[in-house]
């Protein structure tokens, strides 16, 4: 029956008497909560609302947008774990199942890899973080580059023949500030990491120590300020994602990090020209991550959750992941259109490191600007 057991027959036969078309909607609907911006949003309602309502016509998708407002929400489906109550939520698409704190322990979320999908083992394995977390789309730093400029045979593929190109072409590459944009965020992490022994896992959310930490950052704004004098400028900064993005459409440089569903979107769009490529590095990955769906073991029509979840990682779906939001796929590229994959390549992630958020982020945005660029101003 569900729907939290037809939210209690006595309570739902009433509602029906007294308005019987919203208690069909409410014991038939999907309960679906984005995070993400207008572009998410558009997806679920324009390509997997009606993929799924066609498949599965007694139900329909109310798709909700929380934005920064879905921590209130868990806490609401967390508290009716356990009772009669239905929290109103059958999925967020994008939640960190760790939070709130001791949440798994509770029984809040479903565990994939025990909900029997009939597509979870096409997911690519470098995309699972937790089993309590299904991935559908992901992103990723990679650097975007003018093939009428740089020969895709030379373009660099480890941080050292990126410094070599860079020293070799001053002026022709550039990022944004670390406070503006995670491409150039990202771009100042993988310094970090490279001056760090290529050792993301030195970095974690529980472990910034003020003094000790900014020790180990330090080496990193050494290596941004060694290669300062062979950027754009010298010493210029973008303002954010996009204006590196428009840099390089205007043929102002050669070279930039770039988030990849940015880079796609807009190559898609003719923002940026098809002469642009991208590449990323071998020794160690830009960091990324991917948006993971979670279903909470209380959700009020669990298994007309499940087959959503089920449909948003079928080959269909995940193709329209890469051509419709220029997102990366979260099942394995061998599972999409041959001409698709080929396409991008270059792209396909064969890992995604992570740096973490929380006292690192000031930590990192405050040092970059008192060491690397004081001249910029905040």
């Amino acid at each position: 029956m569900n729907r939290r057991q037809l939210i209690g027959c006595t309570l739902a036969a009433a509602a029906f008497m007294a308005a019987p078309g919203a208690a069909f909607a409410d014991v038939n609907r999907i309960d679906v909560y984005i995070t993400g911006d207008s572009n998410i949003i558009n997806f679920w309602n324009n390509i997997i609302k009606p993929a799924y309502e066609t498949a599965h016509p007694d139900y329909t998708l109310n798709v909700v947008s929380a934005r920064n407002a879905i921590a209130p929400i868990v806490e609401r489906t967390l508290a009716a774990l356990g009772t009669d109550a239905d929290p109103q939520v059958d999925i967020f698409d994008e939640n960190d199942p760790n939070l709130p704190s001791g949440a798994i322990e509770k029984g809040l979320w479903v565990d994939f890899t025990q909900a029997g999908l009939a597509n979870y083992d096409m997911i690519n394995p470098v995309t699972l973080e937790t089993d309590y977390g299904l991935p559908y789309r992901g992103t990723q730093v990679v650097l975007a580059y003018d093939t009428t400029k740089l020969d895709p045979e030379d373009a660099p593929t480890t941080w050292a023949e990126l410094v070599a190109w860079m020293e070799a072409n001053p002026g022709q590459f550039t990022y944004n500030r670390p406070d503006t944009g995670g491409s150039g965020g990202n771009f100042v992490r993988r310094a970090i990491h490279e001056a760090n022994g290529r050792d993301p896992s030195l970095f974690r959310i529980d472990n910034y120590v003020e003094g000790e930490s900014d020790e180990l950052l330090a080496k990193g704004f050494e290596i941004l300020k060694e290669i300062a004098p062979y950027t754009y400028g010298p010493g210029s900064y973008t303002a954010d994602n996009m204006q590196s993005i428009q840099m390089l459409a205007q043929g102002v440089i050669t070279m930039a990090p770039v988030w990849s569903d940015m880079a796609l979107d807009a190559v898609n769009k003719g923002v940026l020209p098809e002469t642009i490529a991208f590449t990323q590095l071998s020794d160690l990955a830009f960091a990324g991550g991917f948006a993971d769906m979670t279903v909470p073991t209380n959700a009020g029509n669990l298994e007309a959750t499940l087959k959503l979840a089920d449909i948003v990682l079928s080959e269909e779906v995940q193709a329209k992941v890469v051509t419709e939001i220029g997102a990366f796929p979260a099942i394995s590229w061998e599972h999409l259109p041959e001409e698709l994959a080929a396409k991008y390549a270059n792209l396909q992630p064969a890992s995604i490191p992570t740096f973490p958020g929380g006292p690192w982020v000031s930590a990192i945005s405050d040092g970059w600007f008192r060491n690397v660029a004081p001249h910029v101003t905040r």
